[in-house]
């Protein structure tokens, strides 16, 4: 079962204030999903985290950080999704970015539920051949759902 946190509970568990849970996030250095409004960090990334963590400033820090050569961004708007195919499709979408290879870099998730008449927005950011995985990922899912219209 995978278990999964919140970042106050990670900051609790770490010792750390939740602001610097944050922190690491946007910088990459934790991996982490938001669904909705509030992140939530696998155990396994924690526990990896944890085995990486390295003093600030040294060369083996400076060594683990991957060169960066460019930054992609795609935002995906589903329309009419049930609440239950949202929850689904949400899960499938943070188990596929916590496993994701290492040479795909650092990434970002958010998927948020827009309004009452079931408008999803994903966004993504990392890689390009991160968000190519993803996007033909929730193309794959989406195809394999009963009744989800495609196009709009």
């Amino acid at each position: 079962m995978n278990t999964h946190y919140t970042v106050e509970q990670a900051a609790e568990l770490l010792a750390m204030h939740p602001k610097t849970i944050q922190r690491y996030i946007r910088e990459g250095k934790l991996r982490a999903a938001k669904i909705g409004k509030g992140w939530r960090i696998a155990g396994r990334d924690l526990s990896v985290f944890l085995e990486q963590r390295v003093s600030p400033g040294s060369e083996k820090a400076e060594a683990a950080a991957p060169a960066k050569q460019a930054a992609v961004s795609s935002v995906v708007d589903l329309f009419g999704m049930e609440a239950e195919k949202t929850s689904r499709l949400s899960g499938l979408l943070l188990a596929a970015l916590n496993g994701k290879p290492d040479e795909y870099g650092q990434s970002t998730m958010h998927i948020q539920q827009l309004g009452a008449d079931g408008t999803v927005r994903i966004t993504l950011w990392g890689t390009l051949p991160f968000v190519q995985e993803m996007l033909a990922f929730i193309s794959s899912v989406l195809e394999q759902a009963d009744g989800y219209p495609l196009i709009h």
